[in-house]
C-alpha cells in the first residue's frame, strides 16, 4: 500500500521502540524539503530522515549520507536552536492520520525544560514539516503557506497549528459494527470508496485489501450489501486494526516478474498473493530499499528516453515502408496482364488497323475470351507490343526488388519489436549499455566508445527463476542475452522456449539431464509468454524443444534462431509467483 496510515503506524511503532528516551545530537537540512536528525537511543546511534518532498514524503531511519549546505537554511537553524540536545519523550500518530508528532523535551531560552513538537504531515504535494511549541503554536515550517495560498489553513510562524480539514473518522475507534457500517453508508458510495473516503489514513489499496479479506466485491454499493457481507467486512476491518494496534507488523515489498516494485505493505496482503514478496526486519529498511530502487528506476527511465525514442522512430519508419510496399504491390498485381497484352498484340499484328486506339483480341490464355487492348495510335502495333513488354519487365523487376526489401523490412520490424520488449525488462545500467551496444551493432544507433559502457554491458545478467519443482529457469532480458543463453550457456539437453511467431525472450530450463515435469514446463511457458509482445493476450502459443534442435542462421540478427522437432503449449500469461534470483 502507499505511505498510508498503516505504513505510518509501522514506522511509529519502530521509532517508539528505538528512540523514545534518546537524545538529539545533530540536525542538518541537506535538501530544501528534507531534514536529517542524528540521535542516540537504545544504546546506538541513529539517523532519522524526515522529507516533505512531494514525490516521496516520509520519515524513517536512514543509512544514507548527504552533503549539507555550508550555510544552514533558516528552518534548520530554528530546529537547532530549540531541540538540539533535546530528549524524545513520545512519538504520536494522531487519529491514524498521515501525521507523525515527535514530542521533544528540551531547554528553552530561560533554561527551563519545555516540550516542543516536531511534526511531519505526509500528504503528497501538501506534505510539510513543522516545529510547534507546547501550546501548538507554529515556531517555523519547512514550507510556508500564506493566507493568499490557503485562506483555510495558512502555515506561518506565530500562527496556531490546526489539523488538516477532514470529515473522516478515526478507524482505530471503529469497534462497533453498527457504527462502522453507518460510517460507510455516508455518501452512498461503493464499498472500497466508502472505506477510504470516510476513514482516516486508509488508502484505496488498503480499502481493496479489506474487501478482499472479507470476500466482498469492492465495486458493490454499500446499500446493496447483504447482512452477512457487512458482518464479514467489519470483521476483516476490525482484525486489521487490531493487528496494527498490537504492533504486529511484517514490513515487505511486492515485486512483479520484472523485479519492479508493485507496492509496499505493513503486513501480508491477500490482494498481492500472486506477486513476489520480499520481507524486511524493519519499516525503515523496507522504505530505504523501496525508495532507493524507485529512484534507480526513475534514473533508468531518464537514461533510456533517447533509446525509446530512437526505437519508436525506427519502428514507425519500418511501418511506413511496409505500407508503401503494400501499396506498390497493389499497383503491380496485374503485371501479367501487361505481358499477355504484349503477346496478343505480337500474335495479331496483322489484324491491328492503322491509327486505331484499341484492339480486341481472343485471349488464348483464357479460353479465347475477348480482351480489349489500349493502343497508342502514334506507335506501330509492334512498338505498342514492345511498350507492354517494357512495362511488364519493369513491374517484374519492381516485384522482385520488393520481395527482398519487404523481407528485410519485416526482419527489422520484428527485431525492433523485440528490442522494445527488452526495454521493459531493464533493471540496471548494465542492461541499458547492452541494448545500446546491440542497437549500434545493427546500425540503428551510433557506436559507443565509452569503456564504462562496455564494462557495464559485460556485467548484465538474465533473469533467473526457480520452478516449483526446483529447476532453474533463465529468461533473457534482451537479444544479446537471448543469444548468450541459447548458444553459449544452454546444454543440448536443456529445454529452450519461445513464443510462436511472436517477438519475446528466450527461456531456458536447465534440466541437468533430468526429465522435466509438466508443472515446470507450464511455469517456464508462462514466463516466455509474459516476457513477449503477447503479454496481455490469452492462449499464447509457446514452442519448446531440446536446445540441440535450435540453431542460428548465418548473418541473422541478434536473438533470431530457427528450430524444429518442437512441441507447443498454450498459456495465458500472468505475473509469476516464482522466486527471482540475481544472475
Amino acid at each position: 500500500m502507499p505511505f498510508d496510515g498503516a505504513t505510518i503506524a509501522n514506522v511509529v511503532n519502530e521509532l517508539s521502540h528505538t528512540i523514545v528516551g534518546g537524545r538529539i545530537d545533530k540536525i542538518s537540512q541537506p535538501e530544501r524539503d528534507e531534514i536529517v536528525i542524528n540521535l542516540r537511543g537504545g544504546g546506538a546511534n541513529h539517523k532519522l530522515l524526515l522529507t516533505a518532498n512531494s514525490n516521496a514524503p516520509r520519515l524513517n531511519f536512514t543509512s544514507q549520507s548527504k552533503i549539507s549546505p555550508l550555510k544552514a537554511p533558516m528552518f534548520c537553524m530554528v530546529l537547532r536552536k530549540h531541540i538540539t540536545s533535546g530528549r524524545i519523550v513520545n512519538i504520536v500518530q494522531p487519529k491514524f492520520e498521515r501525521i507523525v508528532e515527535l514530542h521533544i523535551e528540551a531547554m528553552d531560552e530561560m533554561g527551563d525544560k519545555s516540550v516542543k513538537i516536531l511534526l511531519i504531515e505526509i500528504m503528497g504535494k501538501h506534505s510539510n514539516i513543522m516545529l510547534l511549541d507546547a501550546k501548538r503554536k507554529i515556531l517555523d515550517a519547512i514550507k510556508h503557506v500564506s493566507p493568499a495560498v490557503s485562506a483555510v489553513r495558512p502555515i506561518l510562524p506565530g500562527l496556531a497549528y490546526s489539523n488538516p480539514p477532514s470529515t473522516k473518522q478515526n478507524p482505530m475507534e471503529m469497534h462497533n459494527p453498527e457504527a462502522f457500517i453507518d460510517c460507510l453508508l455516508v455518501g452512498n458510495s461503493k464499498v472500497q470508496e466508502a472505506i477510504y473516503k470516510n476513514l482516516n489514513g486508509i488508502s484505496p489499496i488498503f480499502a481493496s485489501e479489506i474487501c478482499t479479506r472479507a470476500h466482498v466485491a469492492h465495486d458493490t454499493f454499500m446499500k446493496d450489501l447483504a447482512q452477512d457481507e457487512t458482518s464479514r467486512l467489519h470483521l476483516a476491518f476490525f482484525n486489521a486494526m487490531e493487528q496494527i494496534a498490537a504492533g504486529q507488523f511484517t514490513p515487505l515489498i511486492y515485486w512483479d516478474a520484472e523485479c519492479r516494485a508493485v507496492d509496499i505493505a505493513a503486513f501480508p496482503m491477500q490482494l498481492y498473493a500472486r506477486h513476489v514478496v520480499e520481507n524486511y526486519d524493519s519499516a525503515s529498511a523496507m522504505l530505504e530499499s523501496f525508495y532507493a530502487r524507485r529512484d534507480e528506476t526513475y534514473r533508468i527511465s531518464q537514461k533510456t528516453v533517447d533509446m525509446r525514442k530512437l526505437i519508436s522512430t525506427h519502428q514507425e519508419r519500418a511501418r511506413k515502408k511496409s505500407f508503401m510496399y503494400e501499396r506498390t504491390l497493389e499497383e503491380i498485381k496485374n503485371r501479367d496482364t501487361l505481358r499477355i497484352k504484349g503477346e496478343l498484340l505480337t500474335a495479331y499484328l496483322y489484324m491491328v488497323e492503322k491509327g486505331a486506339d484499341s484492339f480486341t483480341a481472343d485471349n488464348f490464355y483464357d479460353e479465347n475470351k475477348p480482351m480489349q487492348i489500349a493502343i497508342d495510335p502514334t506507335l506501330t502495333p509492334a512498338e505498342n507490343a514492345q511498350r507492354y513488354f517494357k512495362q511488364y519487365n519493369k513491374q517484374k523487376r519492381t516485384f522482385a526488388a520488393l520481395e527482398e526489401q519487404m523481407s528485410k523490412n519485416q526482419e527489422d520490424l520484428d527485431y525492433l519489436d523485440s528490442v522494445a520488449i527488452a526495454m521493459e525488462t531493464i533493471t540496471d545500467e548494465a542492461d541499458i549499455a547492452e541494448i545500446r551496444a546491440e542497437l549500434a551493432s545493427q546500425g540503428f544507433a551510433k557506436r559507443q566508445t565509452d569503456s564504462k559502457n562496455k564494462k557495464a554491458s559485460q556485467s548484465a545478467k538474465p533473469l533467473r527463476y526457480v520452478s516449483s519443482d526446483g529447476f532453474d529457469i533463465y529468461v533473457g532480458k534482451n537479444n544479446t542475452q537471448n543469444d548468450n543463453l541459447t548458444l553459449r550457456m544452454a546444454n543440448n539437453s536443456d529445454i529452450w522456449m519461445h513464443t510462436k511467431d511472436i517477438p519475446g525472450s528466450h527461456v531456458i530450463i536447465i534440466t541437468g539431464g533430468k526429465d522435466v515435469p509438466d508443472t515446470t514446463i507450464l511455469e517456464a511457458a508462462n514466463l516466455a509468454a509474459y516476457h513477449s509482445k503477447a503479454r496481455n493476450s490469452a492462449q499464447v502459443p509457446v514452442d519448446y524443444v531440446a536446445k540441440k534442435h535450435v540453431r542460428k542462421p548465418g548473418g541473422a540478427k541478434p536473438g533470431f534462431v530457427i528450430y524444429d522437432s518442437h512441441r507447443t503449449v498454450y498459456v495465458t500469461p500472468v505475473e509469476t509467483g516464482l522466486e527471482v534470483w540475481n544472475g
